[in-house]
């Protein structure tokens, strides 16, 4: 766990990595320190919007997962936080990538890597944030492809929120997930962000189909059940056994997920490198939102993670709390445990912010 300090263009960024680095950087956060967390040995990260008067508590955490079969596997999750993006202000970005296959690890830093510099490059960034989302996506993909790493299969999801001004642009390629919370009345709602892309959606699985893809579980491909049902429930009762992409007649490469950067061998059926991007405008109604990994999500609802947020005035101790719950979960289920990575971002000073314009 942890993270280190790394400068991209006019971009601050900063990616996990380890303890020591990180330190260096939170002490000097734009909004003062609260001394080290005693879980996390973390400061506490802070970042102000100046065009709309108010600022971003945030903390992150990445555990490697526990793998009895292979104990010298890596984290092949990457997290990246770059603020005052091109030297602006009001332009920040926090990120989550999965990396998965030989080369996850390689594949995940990578992109993490590639997608800032992108739009660290971009001088439309501020004007068109969608369209400069979906190059800096493109291009990352194509660079991989040509780059020293082998994605044939091997890749990573991401998860990604641009914050421009009081906007959140959340772009989606794969399986982790961002959801903020929602102040309704006496209750705290939490509100998807962005859409999981595996076959368990009709309108993704229909698409890879059309490319070509053989959607099967791997009881279906094993001949344990019959290949021909296509209907598989949802993700909560069957996650244990997915339907997967295969090619045809083929055994390979079985993901379990329709969008994702890098494998290009499933890009031949319909797996591809396009986001989904949502976006929101923020309001005095919405308190923090979440980046996570799927690692996260595999056993916790996202209402179920708002919730234990929402008990924690202080980041770093939400984000300590929803690890250590998913690594219990996963134990319980199963004999391993995913690669685990989180932040938080609490939103402070935008009720007041309104307040003023209204008053």
């Amino acid at each position: 766990m942890g993270c280190v300090l790394g400068k991209c263009c006019t971009c601050n960024r900063y990616t996990a990595s380890s303890e020591s680095d990180m330190a260096q950087f939170c002490d000097a956060s734009p909004c003062g320190s609260r001394g080290k967390h005693i879980l996390t040995g973390r400061s506490l990260e802070c970042v102000r919007v100046p065009s709309h008067n108010y600022y971003m508590e945030y903390s992150l955490l990445t555990q490697r997962g526990y793998y009895p079969d292979s104990p010298d596997k890596g984290n092949q999750d990457s997290v990246c936080v770059s603020t005052k993006i091109r030297g602006n202000p009001n332009i920040h970005f926090f990120g989550v990538f999965d990396g998965h296959g030989q080369y996850g690890s390689e594949c995940s830093n990578f992109v993490k890597e590639r997608v800032v510099q992108i739009l660290c490059k971009d001088s439309a960034l501020s004007q068109d944030p969608v369209r400069a989302y979906n190059a800096a996506f493109f291009t990352t993909n194509d660079e991989l492809h040509k780059s020293k790493i082998d994605d044939s299969l091997s890749g990573t999801t991401a998860i990604t929120v641009l914050v421009v001004g009081n906007m959140l642009y959340v772009a989606n390629v794969g399986d982790s997930r961002a959801v903020i919370a929602v102040k309704d009345g006496n209750r705290i709602i939490a509100k998807d962000m962005s859409n999981d892309q595996t076959p368990f959606r009709k309108d993704e699985c229909e698409r890879v189909k059309l490319a070509g893809a053989t959607v099967m579980t791997i009881d279906q491909i094993e001949g344990h059940k019959d290949p021909g049902i296509q209907i598989w429930g949802d993700e909560e009762s069957q996650g244990n056994d997915p339907p997967r992409l295969w090619l045809p007649n083929s055994f390979y490469p079985g993901t379990a997920f329709t969008r994702s950067v890098g494998d290009s061998t499933a890009e031949k059926i319909g797996v591809t490198a396009v986001p989904e991007i949502s976006v929101l405008q923020l309001t005095q109604n919405h308190l923090f939102f979440v980046v996570a990994s799927d690692g996260v999500f595999e056993f916790l609802t996202s209402q179920a993670i708002v919730d234990m947020a929402a008990r924690y005035t202080d980041p770093r101790d939400a984000c300590a709390a929803i690890a250590g719950e998913s690594y219990k979960l996963w134990l319980r289920h199963e004999n391993r445990t995913d690669d685990i990575t989180i932040i938080i971002v609490h939103i402070k000073g935008i009720s007041d912010m309104l307040l003023q314009l209204l008053g």
